[in-house]
């Protein structure tokens, strides 16, 4: 794993200094889902800095920090347009009205550094790839590559129909069901966690790779249970009612399948 900490603790320095500097920046405009693009943008800090100290193959280090910059910057500008243009997240607004008026900026402060926490934790497979000096690519590698590829292709695509969707003014308070939500109520989730899925099978081309296991996990805890799925489908049916209730009902959560009749 060559110099695994000295990257971690790269890592720590530059994702922990970019999230208080968008805390700062939360703290003039006071719109928190300027963290999600904090999320996303650290992993690709700390892809090149992995990419620079790193001590591995110099080819595989230059493959994966291009493979996580491209899922980092298309994922950041998404979200810029989504939430930062349009308004706040509502699921942090949410969050807001929980906590009440108390110390609420300090709590904000303290949920930018957690995420940050679990970027560096979760960029495990990326230090791990880094760091593996073994020369060439294998096939696990090349089918880790494949799988994220897919992955950003079905998470682009199903972010650019519920924006089609939304952009005319005739859905308003409508429930898209077209294209990849036809068959999955949360597509982008899906196709997220099929990234992750891509960036293991290439960690697995190292000797420690299976550690890396534990980043889609994580993802998959999150989407599922915590932050992703939950607090979405809570908003959603404050909106949109009956109608996003009987999209619960014939819809599949997570996995792409055929609706319900």
């Amino acid at each position: 794993m060559g110099n695994f900490f000295e990257m971690l603790g790269a890592s720590f320095f530059l994702v922990m200094g970019l999230m208080s500097i968008l805390w700062a920046v939360y703290y003039v405009k006071k719109n928190a889902g300027i963290v999600d693009i904090g999320w996303a943008l650290g992993f690709v800090l700390s892809a090149w800095a992995y990419l620079i100290i790193g001590e591995g193959y110099a080819p595989k280090k230059w493959l994966i920090t291009l493979m996580v910059t491209a899922w980092g910057i298309r994922l950041a500008w998404h979200l810029y347009q989504r939430f930062m243009l349009s308004g706040e997240d509502p699921r942090y607004q949410e969050i807001r009205k929980s906590w009440g008026t108390q110390n609420t900026d300090f709590k904000f402060f303290m949920m930018f550094i957690f995420q940050g926490v679990l970027v560096v934790l979760l960029s495990l497979p990326f230090i791990i790839i880094a760091g593996d000096s073994e020369p060439g690519f294998q096939g696990i590698e090349l089918l880790g590559l494949l799988v994220w590829f897919g992955g950003l292709l079905g998470e682009t695509y199903a972010d650019q129909q519920l924006h089609y969707f939304k952009a005319n003014p005739e859905n308003h308070g409508k429930v898209c069901r077209e294209g990849f939500w036809h068959y999955s109520r949360h597509p982008n989730y899906f196709f997220e966690f099929i990234v992750w899925i891509g960036y293991y099978l290439f960690a697995l081309g190292t000797s420690a790779g299976w550690i890396a296991i534990i980043s889609p996990l994580i993802i998959l805890g999150l989407l599922l249970k915590v932050s992703g799925i939950p607090l979405t489908e809570a908003e959603a049916i404050k909106t949109k009612g009956p109608d996003y209730e009987e999209y619960i009902r014939t819809t599949s959560a997570f996995i792409p399948w055929f609706p319900k009749k």
